[in-house]
């Protein structure tokens, strides 16, 4: 399946974490466009934004990390523009809750839009990849 990984890339951390995710995806038989490698600092911000467009118009689906006390706005954006196209998946290791319904890891508009969320709080890389796999592997052909 082509996926789209999106998340933040803004750390060393991040970015690495990204990779790590890719690589187990891509050995589980998947087609990974992830930004970062798209994405050289030194070319203009539309530039950017075009090409992350391509990837994601070139994508069936958005893998999606949530992480963080408020989830990454340029993600958030990411699946919102994928909604209506894409199927959509949803995962987070974070532990905190931050949505705006009791109970609920991120905001309403991104759980209601997702095909699936996966909630593994502290997971692992390794864990996550095989979750998503297992999701991947469960979506209905379109």
């Amino acid at each position: 399946m082509k996926i789209y990984l999106a998340g933040p890339l803004f750390t060393t951390a991040e970015q690495e974490f990204n990779r790590q995710l890719r690589d187990l995806l891509e050995s589980s038989g998947h087609e990974v466009w992830l930004p970062q490698e798209h994405e050289p600092r030194e070319r203009n911000g539309q530039a950017i934004f075009e090409t992350n467009v391509a990837g994601l118009d070139g994508a069936e689906v958005v893998v999606a990390n949530m992480d963080g006390p408020d989830p990454d706005s340029g993600t958030c954006w990411e699946c919102g523009y994928a909604y209506k196209r894409k199927y959509i998946i949803l995962f987070r290791a974070d532990f905190r809750e931050s949505g705006d319904v009791p109970g609920s890891p991120f905001n309403l508009m991104l759980s209601a839009s997702a095909t699936k969320v996966i909630l593994a709080p502290l997971a692992s890389v390794q864990e996550l990849a095989s979750r998503i796999a297992s999701a991947l592997a469960e979506l209905p052909a379109r």
